[in-house]
């Protein structure tokens, strides 16, 4: 192999190298474990779309005003294992949702558990039971 060819296959891995890589994110980049929330309303939508679902729900704030809140889920696969579908939920439905606030995002959490409007708990596949100092882990279905 001649040297500029070698000096140019160094030079692109180089700069293969140096591109920034877009990966997913740890749950202490995004949300505080110190900051647990428990919020309960009519949910607005559900989508179902990798990396992670999402669950908005209707929640009225300490001067009664009605405010969208965002929850992160986990992977729409991870859900389905767990018995969750695209069509577990209903617009409308009230439930209860707990996890843990965003460090960035005032109105918005990753779900550890929803409380399903007949009473069930289920696991919401929050990144936060991954990782290392995880609480212990929850074995509710949706089925």
């Amino acid at each position: 192999m001649s040297r500029s060819i070698l000096a140019g296959a160094v030079g692109l891995a180089a700069l293969i190298a140096s591109v920034p890589v877009h990966g997913h994110h740890a749950f202490a980049a995004e949300y505080d474990r110190d900051k647990p929330i428990t919020l309960t309303g009519p949910m607005t939508k559900l989508e179902w779309t990798n990396p992670h679902a999402r669950i908005y729900i209707d929640v009225k704030d300490d001067k009664g005003e009605v405010v969208n809140w965002d929850f992160e889920l986990g992977p729409p696969n991870g859900l389905m294992r767990r018995g969750w579908n695209r069509n577990s939920l209903k617009t409308g439905q009230v439930v209860t949702i707990e996890g843990f606030l965003s460090k960035t995002n005032p109105r918005g959490a990753n779900a550890r558990s929803v409380k399903l409007p007949d009473g069930r708990q289920v696991f919401a596949g929050s990144s936060f039971d991954t990782g290392a100092g995880a609480a212990q882990e929850d074995n509710s279905s949706a089925k």
